[in-house]
């Protein structure tokens, strides 16, 4: 069953409803540039990494917020240093788990409902680095 466009966002029924509609607009987005996803909404003990992602031959890990309002900023700045490392963690598991030995990086999807009810996208490539 096709999940609703964006447009119907506050009209899903919950959380999880939302946040897959804002994985289904970010993942056709990184499509459209060329990535390919490897995998989405993977669960370890540590937390969940959104979408995985691969960008020639790095594997990116990209979270995705989505905001319908600008109250509290812009949805890039909802991923602080403590989900920063949660989003390290999982990653860590990830890649011990399949062995992968590709280079990687942190990447964002940030998506806002603007004013005239439209929304904007926003991917920073590389948003963030451990250490």
């Amino acid at each position: 069953m096709a999940r609703p466009p964006l447009g119907d966002f506050d009209r899903l029924p919950h959380d999880r409803a939302r946040g897959a509609a804002a994985e289904d607009a970010a993942e056709e987005h990184l499509r459209s540039l060329g990535m390919k996803i490897v995998a989405r909404n993977v669960q370890t003990h540590v937390g969940e990494l959104d979408l995985v992602a691969l960008d020639g031959e790095t594997l990116c890990f990209v979270e995705i917020k989505a905001r319908t309002r600008q109250d509290f900023g812009q949805a890039i700045e909802a991923v602080g240093p403590r989900k920063r490392q949660r989003i390290a963690r999982a990653a860590s598991l990830f890649l011990a788990k399949n062995r992968s030995q590709r280079p990687c990086r942190f990447d964002v999807v940030g998506l806002d409902r603007l004013e005239n009810g439209s929304w904007r996208v926003t991917y920073l490539k590389d948003a963030f680095r451990l250490g």
